[in-house]
């Protein structure tokens, strides 16, 4: 018979003790991030334990996975890197570094709450990293499970000791982990007087919504998952029961719904490391996976080109050139800033009468928003009077201009100006 954990703080953790005590939870163990053997596990603490789950401490279980990643990984040339980085910010600060996949380690924990604040803790963290087997690449993962709050400082101290140990690598991997996951481990790591991991955070989130945001409903890891990567999450349980599961765990003892959550844990660590593999088969060949992961084509080029314009020192030729041709494709495409970009980036080449034609079709577009058309217009002003000696085209551009109803308060105050001082420039020249 379950014990009353009473109201008071002496009466749960009396209570708890006397449950370990029971469980045979006394016994001695390994020290912290040590994992039992099947072969070093008592009988008791194995019948106890679900299959595949082994003890690292006393409230503290674990157990290792190797997934099939069903998909083939490019080879993470140097052209391919350079272009993983223009990808994914994260990784800029190694826009000319050597690495491989196995310098990558895939970050989730489910957690108590779904804020980051100092009473939310952490009770599953889960590791994954890419190693090659005989087809390709398979997802070695392991997770660390927290049974109770007496021993959240081995559960931490099992964390860090995978991350400083069997997990150790140049680049931790997670999706939303910056905001979230990262803040959970340290703020509970703080609190315990225990030293806060220190890594290279590769995030996500925000690449995968630089791609994606305009074409799906939701850029959540699993919304990526299904729509894009057709991976299939039937039957998962959603991490937004998490906290509701481990609480009920406490209670009750019930293991069915607890590995549940793991099992979805587990599926956020495939599918991280699915997701990180399609970015670098976009980075590998960006023609062929925009049209099969459905990628916004504009968002694409526009950060290929700002990234190589603040940082093109010693990039490849042949991710330059992959720049050109995603800029050209998304114009061609009819992506209003796309063209934009393109039409200025040829007059800025010296192609004056091709950058004219591209700015006045702009401008003639029906589909295009206003505020480009206007932007259009304006290049189209000055390009009139500064190098066409025209002024009175110039005039007529920024009128046309002006006339445009989606036009944003600081373009039409910066356009008054030009109309009022080319004004005065033409009065005073017909003098």
């Amino acid at each position: 018979m379950k014990k009353s954990m009473g109201h008071s703080l002496r009466d749960r953790l009396q209570a708890i003790k006397s449950l370990q005590a029971e469980a045979g939870l006394k016994k001695p163990v390994p020290a912290s991030g040590d994992v039992l053997s099947d072969a070093d596990a008592t009988p008791d603490a194995a019948d106890a334990l679900p299959p595949g789950w082994l003890s690292v401490a006393g409230l503290v279980k674990k157990r290792v996975l190797t997934l099939d990643m069903h998909v083939p990984v490019p080879a993470l040339t140097k052209t391919v890197r350079q272009s993983l980085a223009i990808l994914t910010p994260d990784l800029l600060h190694a826009l000319h570094a050597d690495y491989a996949y196995e310098d990558f380690v895939f970050f989730d924990l489910e957690t108590t709450g779904l804020s980051s604040g100092a009473g939310t803790l952490a009770f599953i963290a889960a590791f994954g990293r890419l190693k090659k087997a005989r087809r390709g690449y398979a997802l070695q993962c392991a997770q660390y499970l927290l049974l109770d709050y007496p021993g959240e400082n081995d559960f931490l101290e099992a964390a860090l000791g995978a991350l400083r140990g069997e997990f150790d690598a140049p680049f931790t991997v997670s999706y939303n982990g910056k905001c979230f996951d990262s803040q959970i481990l340290k703020t509970r790591c703080l609190m315990k007087a225990i030293a806060p991991p220190v890594f290279r955070h590769v995030d996500l989130l925000h690449p995968a919504r630089r791609l994606w945001k305009r074409t799906l409903p939701s850029c959540s890891q699993s919304g990526i998952e299904t729509a894009i990567l057709g991976l299939d999450r039937t039957g998962d349980i959603s991490g937004a029961f998490a906290p509701d599961i481990w609480f009920s765990f406490l209670r009750t003892g019930e293991w069915e719904p607890l590995l549940g959550i793991c099992d979805h844990n587990k599926r956020d660590i495939f599918g991280l490391a699915s997701i990180f593999i399609a970015f670098a088969h976009i980075a590998a060949d960006p023609a062929q996976y925009i049209e099969r992961y459905g990628v916004d084509r504009e968002n694409l080029a526009l950060r290929w080109r700002s990234v190589l314009k603040c940082n093109g020192a010693g990039v490849e030729e042949t991710v330059r050139r992959t720049g050109a041709d995603l800029i050209r494709d998304a114009s061609e495409r009819g992506c209003p800033k796309a063209a934009l970009v393109l039409a200025f980036d040829r007059m800025r080449c010296g192609s004056f009468e091709e950058g004219r034609q591209r700015l006045s079709a702009i401008a003639a577009a029906a589909t295009f928003p206003d505020a480009v058309k206007a932007l259009a217009l304006r290049g189209l002003a000055i390009d009139a009077e500064r190098r066409l000696k025209d002024g009175g085209k110039a005039l007529a551009y920024v009128e046309q201009s002006l006339a445009l109803s989606g036009v944003g308060n600081m373009a039409r105050t910066d356009l008054e100006h030009r109309k009022k001082r080319l004004l005065k420039k033409l009065k005073l020249g017909t003098r």
